[in-house]
Protein backbone atom coordinates (compact mmCIF):
# COMPACT_ATOMS: atom_id res chain seq x y z
CA UNK A 1 0.00 0.00 0.00
CA UNK A 2 1.37 3.98 -1.01
CA UNK A 3 1.53 5.89 2.34
CA UNK A 4 -0.17 9.24 1.81
CA UNK A 5 1.92 11.94 1.96
CA UNK A 6 2.30 13.42 5.70
CA UNK A 7 0.99 16.94 5.99
CA UNK A 8 2.50 20.32 6.18
CA UNK A 9 4.13 20.75 9.67
CA UNK A 10 3.16 24.33 10.81
CA UNK A 11 5.69 26.35 11.73
CA UNK A 12 5.45 26.72 16.09
CA UNK A 13 7.04 30.64 15.77
CA UNK A 14 5.65 32.43 12.69
CA UNK A 15 6.31 35.94 13.79
CA UNK A 16 10.43 34.23 13.87
CA UNK A 17 10.67 34.21 9.82
CA UNK A 18 9.41 37.57 8.09
CA UNK A 19 9.42 37.83 4.22
CA UNK A 20 12.52 38.75 2.88
CA UNK A 21 10.47 41.58 0.12
CA UNK A 22 8.72 43.08 2.49
CA UNK A 23 11.63 43.72 4.81
CA UNK A 24 13.49 44.67 1.68
CA UNK A 25 10.46 47.56 1.12
CA UNK A 26 10.34 48.74 4.47
CA UNK A 27 14.20 49.75 4.17
CA UNK A 28 13.81 51.48 0.97
CA UNK A 29 11.10 53.82 2.28
CA UNK A 30 12.64 54.38 5.42
CA UNK A 31 15.57 55.29 3.36
CA UNK A 32 13.52 57.80 1.16
CA UNK A 33 11.96 58.87 3.66
CA UNK A 34 15.41 60.22 5.35
CA UNK A 35 16.73 61.57 1.77
CA UNK A 36 13.24 63.85 1.77
CA UNK A 37 13.91 65.04 5.28
CA UNK A 38 17.62 65.79 4.71
CA UNK A 39 16.95 67.55 1.38
CA UNK A 40 17.33 71.46 1.62
CA UNK A 41 16.22 73.40 -0.99
CA UNK A 42 17.90 76.91 -1.74
CA UNK A 43 16.15 80.00 -3.22
CA UNK A 44 17.80 82.92 -3.12
CA UNK A 45 16.00 86.40 -3.28
CA UNK A 46 17.40 89.28 -5.57
CA UNK A 47 19.19 91.29 -3.51
CA UNK A 48 20.19 89.56 -0.29
CA UNK A 49 23.69 87.46 0.39
CA UNK A 50 22.54 83.40 0.74
CA UNK A 51 25.12 81.22 2.81
CA UNK A 52 25.20 78.05 1.77
CA UNK A 53 27.50 76.51 4.31
CA UNK A 54 26.15 75.83 7.76
CA UNK A 55 28.10 78.23 10.41
CA UNK A 56 29.27 77.52 13.49
CA UNK A 57 26.71 79.32 15.28
CA UNK A 58 24.03 77.18 14.14
CA UNK A 59 22.73 79.26 11.17
CA UNK A 60 20.06 77.57 8.92
CA UNK A 61 21.05 76.94 5.47
CA UNK A 62 19.74 78.99 2.79
CA UNK A 63 19.11 81.94 4.98
CA UNK A 64 20.60 85.35 4.60
CA UNK A 65 23.59 86.34 6.19
CA UNK A 66 22.87 88.89 9.48
CA UNK A 67 24.38 92.16 8.82
CA UNK A 68 26.86 93.20 11.14
CA UNK A 69 28.08 96.97 11.95
CA UNK A 70 31.74 96.95 12.25
CA UNK A 71 32.57 98.04 15.87
CA UNK A 72 32.89 101.94 16.68
CA UNK A 73 36.25 103.75 16.24
CA UNK A 74 37.60 104.67 20.10
CA UNK A 75 39.72 107.83 19.45
CA UNK A 76 43.17 108.18 20.92
CA UNK A 77 43.53 110.35 23.80
CA UNK A 78 45.20 113.63 22.38
CA UNK A 79 48.71 114.86 24.15
CA UNK A 80 46.76 117.39 26.43
CA UNK A 81 44.39 114.51 27.71
CA UNK A 82 47.51 112.47 28.53
CA UNK A 83 49.92 114.65 30.15
CA UNK A 84 46.38 115.91 32.37
CA UNK A 85 47.45 113.93 35.42
CA UNK A 86 50.85 114.47 35.56
CA UNK A 87 50.18 118.25 35.51
CA UNK A 88 47.61 118.06 37.93
CA UNK A 89 50.26 116.16 40.06
CA UNK A 90 52.62 118.74 39.43
CA UNK A 91 50.25 121.78 39.97
CA UNK A 92 49.76 119.70 43.91
CA UNK A 93 53.09 119.53 44.61
CA UNK A 94 53.73 122.90 43.94
CA UNK A 95 50.81 124.99 46.25
CA UNK A 96 51.60 122.44 49.12
CA UNK A 97 55.43 123.86 48.63
CA UNK A 98 53.63 127.44 48.48
CA UNK A 99 51.68 127.35 51.25
CA UNK A 100 54.30 125.51 53.61
CA UNK A 101 56.88 127.90 52.30
CA UNK A 102 54.26 131.01 53.40
CA UNK A 103 53.64 129.69 57.01
CA UNK A 104 56.89 129.33 57.46
CA UNK A 105 57.26 133.12 57.02
CA UNK A 106 54.65 133.99 59.29
CA UNK A 107 56.30 131.81 61.94
CA UNK A 108 59.79 133.82 61.89
CA UNK A 109 58.10 137.07 62.22
CA UNK A 110 55.69 136.07 64.63
CA UNK A 111 58.48 134.64 66.54
CA UNK A 112 61.16 136.94 66.07
CA UNK A 113 60.49 140.66 68.05
CA UNK A 114 59.63 143.64 66.36
CA UNK A 115 57.41 146.92 65.98
CA UNK A 116 53.39 145.74 66.58
CA UNK A 117 52.41 147.68 63.40
CA UNK A 118 55.04 145.85 60.73
CA UNK A 119 53.66 142.20 62.82
CA UNK A 120 50.55 143.48 61.94
CA UNK A 121 51.03 144.46 58.43
CA UNK A 122 52.50 141.56 57.69
CA UNK A 123 50.80 138.73 59.48
CA UNK A 124 47.45 139.89 57.82
CA UNK A 125 48.51 139.83 54.39
CA UNK A 126 50.54 136.29 54.68
CA UNK A 127 47.34 134.84 56.09
CA UNK A 128 45.72 135.71 52.90
CA UNK A 129 47.95 134.31 50.90
CA UNK A 130 48.80 131.28 52.50
CA UNK A 131 44.75 130.88 51.95
CA UNK A 132 45.28 130.81 47.93
CA UNK A 133 47.18 127.61 48.44
CA UNK A 134 44.65 125.93 50.57
CA UNK A 135 42.28 126.38 53.05
CA UNK A 136 43.65 124.82 55.72
CA UNK A 137 46.88 126.73 55.22
CA UNK A 138 44.88 130.20 56.11
CA UNK A 139 43.29 128.67 59.43
CA UNK A 140 46.98 127.45 60.39
CA UNK A 141 48.39 130.92 59.33
CA UNK A 142 46.01 132.24 61.49
CA UNK A 143 46.91 130.20 64.58
CA UNK A 144 50.10 131.09 64.49
CA UNK A 145 49.50 135.10 65.41
CA UNK A 146 49.74 133.55 69.36
CA UNK A 147 53.56 132.14 68.16
CA UNK A 148 54.79 135.17 69.78
CA UNK A 149 53.75 134.51 73.22
CA UNK A 150 55.72 131.31 73.37
CA UNK A 151 59.08 132.83 71.80
CA UNK A 152 62.21 134.06 73.96
CA UNK A 153 61.18 137.68 73.54
CA UNK A 154 57.57 138.58 74.23
CA UNK A 155 55.13 140.40 71.73
CA UNK A 156 54.80 144.24 72.21
CA UNK A 157 51.93 144.71 74.78
CA UNK A 158 49.83 146.12 71.70
CA UNK A 159 49.53 142.27 70.36
CA UNK A 160 47.00 141.46 72.85
CA UNK A 161 44.43 143.55 71.72
CA UNK A 162 45.23 142.72 68.30
CA UNK A 163 45.71 139.24 68.22
CA UNK A 164 41.72 138.61 69.43
CA UNK A 165 40.59 141.85 67.50
CA UNK A 166 42.20 140.83 64.06
CA UNK A 167 42.02 137.57 64.74
CA UNK A 168 38.06 137.75 64.90
CA UNK A 169 37.89 139.84 61.37
CA UNK A 170 40.46 137.25 59.97
CA UNK A 171 38.69 134.33 60.77
CA UNK A 172 35.26 136.18 59.52
CA UNK A 173 37.19 137.06 55.87
CA UNK A 174 38.13 133.63 55.37
CA UNK A 175 35.15 132.05 56.18
CA UNK A 176 33.04 134.56 53.46
CA UNK A 177 35.85 134.20 50.93
CA UNK A 178 35.67 130.07 51.04
CA UNK A 179 31.75 130.42 50.10
CA UNK A 180 32.68 131.71 46.74
CA UNK A 181 34.72 132.83 43.94
CA UNK A 182 35.39 136.08 43.04
CA UNK A 183 31.85 137.80 43.86
CA UNK A 184 32.43 137.35 47.36
CA UNK A 185 35.69 139.00 47.91
CA UNK A 186 34.42 142.32 47.77
CA UNK A 187 31.90 141.35 50.62
CA UNK A 188 34.87 139.63 52.64
CA UNK A 189 36.66 142.65 52.67
CA UNK A 190 34.17 144.64 53.71
CA UNK A 191 33.03 142.67 56.52
CA UNK A 192 36.97 142.99 57.39
CA UNK A 193 37.34 146.49 57.87
CA UNK A 194 33.58 147.12 58.48
CA UNK A 195 34.37 145.26 61.88
CA UNK A 196 37.41 147.10 63.01
CA UNK A 197 36.05 150.21 61.84
CA UNK A 198 32.66 149.19 64.24
CA UNK A 199 35.27 148.39 67.07
CA UNK A 200 36.89 152.19 66.28
CA UNK A 201 34.05 154.40 66.55
CA UNK A 202 31.91 151.90 69.60
CA UNK A 203 34.79 150.56 71.32
CA UNK A 204 35.66 153.30 73.71
CA UNK A 205 32.53 154.46 74.76
CA UNK A 206 32.54 150.37 76.36
CA UNK A 207 35.83 150.90 77.66
CA UNK A 208 37.13 154.01 77.68
CA UNK A 209 41.03 152.51 78.21
CA UNK A 210 40.20 151.03 74.73
CA UNK A 211 42.61 153.39 72.39
CA UNK A 212 44.28 151.07 70.28
CA UNK A 213 41.24 150.06 67.47
CA UNK A 214 41.15 154.11 67.12
CA UNK A 215 44.81 154.47 66.12
CA UNK A 216 44.83 155.59 62.81
CA UNK A 217 48.48 153.19 62.20
CA UNK A 218 46.44 150.30 63.94
CA UNK A 219 43.58 150.65 61.34
CA UNK A 220 46.05 152.05 58.11
CA UNK A 221 48.17 148.60 58.42
CA UNK A 222 45.48 146.22 59.08
CA UNK A 223 43.38 147.97 55.97
CA UNK A 224 46.79 148.01 53.37
CA UNK A 225 47.34 143.93 54.63
CA UNK A 226 43.34 143.48 53.65
CA UNK A 227 43.56 144.75 50.26
CA UNK A 228 47.07 143.24 49.55
CA UNK A 229 45.78 140.33 50.21
CA UNK A 230 42.79 140.40 48.63
CA UNK A 231 43.95 142.00 45.07
CA UNK A 232 46.27 139.08 45.13
CA UNK A 233 43.45 136.94 45.61
CA UNK A 234 41.18 138.00 42.66
CA UNK A 235 44.23 138.26 40.17
CA UNK A 236 44.44 134.63 40.87
CA UNK A 237 41.17 133.39 40.56
CA UNK A 238 40.77 135.58 37.52
CA UNK A 239 43.74 133.83 35.76
CA UNK A 240 42.55 130.21 37.08
CA UNK A 241 39.25 131.22 34.72
CA UNK A 242 40.81 132.62 31.99
CA UNK A 243 42.97 129.12 32.10
CA UNK A 244 39.93 126.75 32.62
CA UNK A 245 37.84 128.90 29.62
CA UNK A 246 40.79 128.12 27.42
CA UNK A 247 41.40 124.21 28.16
CA UNK A 248 37.89 123.55 27.63
CA UNK A 249 37.82 125.27 24.44
CA UNK A 250 40.65 123.35 23.38
CA UNK A 251 39.07 120.36 23.80
CA UNK A 252 35.96 121.40 22.05
CA UNK A 253 37.94 122.25 18.98
CA UNK A 254 40.02 118.86 19.19
CA UNK A 255 36.77 116.39 19.55
CA UNK A 256 36.56 115.23 15.97
CA UNK A 257 32.93 116.08 14.95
Amino acid sequence: MTKPPAPEQSDPHPEAVQPTGGQAASEVTSSAAADVDRTVVARPSGDAAVNLTKSLDGEELGRPSPARAAPPLTPLPSRAEQERPHRARFLTLLRLLGGWAVLGVVAYFMWTPGEWQNSLLLWVALVILADEFGGWFGYLGLLLGGLGYFSPSLPPAQWLIILPLVGGALMALLLVKHSGGVLVLPFAGLLFAGTLLAVARFGPKFDPTLKLPTNDTFLRSALIAMLAGLVFSLVRQLIGLWLRRRVRQSGRTGVPT
